[in-house]
């Protein structure tokens, strides 16, 4: 009785209140999700293609001893992922001889990284992404 709306009327602020909360949650989870900012990545298909040629080279070119080597394996096999999902729908940039030589490396060494977790690369591998992995990056500076 010491309340000023009625019973039904409380419950259906209450519900509305729980509404407005999920649908103000949902919104800040999606436009989270589609802001890019946790991909590592510009947007820029140049400055992305030599920033990622860069660290899988990096991550290649450590030892098997390496202490740090899972965690950069970890970090490779994202933006692998990351750079894959941005450019692979663009038909811009997915037809440019840098991007299918990207891509064939990154497959490559994802490749390794599922069937073979344990295992360092084999050198042949190790050699045949480095000069992948250049040849992207010559190809992506000139334009193709």
């Amino acid at each position: 009785m010491g309340s000023l709306f009625p019973a039904w009327c409380q419950r259906w602020m209450g519900a509305l209140r729980s509404s407005l909360l999920a649908v103000v949650l949902c919104s800040c989870l999606f436009l989270s999700a589609c802001s890019g900012a946790s991909t590592g990545l510009s947007g820029n298909y140049l400055d992305d293609t030599v920033a990622v040629a860069d660290v899988l080279l990096s991550t290649i070119a450590l030892g098997a001893d390496d202490p740090g080597r899972p965690e950069a394996e970890t970090q490779a096999r994202s933006l692998i992922n990351n750079y894959v999902a941005r450019y692979r729908p663009r038909s811009s940039v997915n037809g440019l001889a840098s991007f299918t030589t990207m891509q064939t490396a990154m497959n490559s060494l994802a490749g390794h990284y599922t069937n073979y977790p344990n295992r360092p690369l084999p050198d042949a591998l190790r050699e045949r992404l480095t000069k992948e992995l250049n040849k992207a990056e010559v190809n992506v500076a000139r334009g193709a």
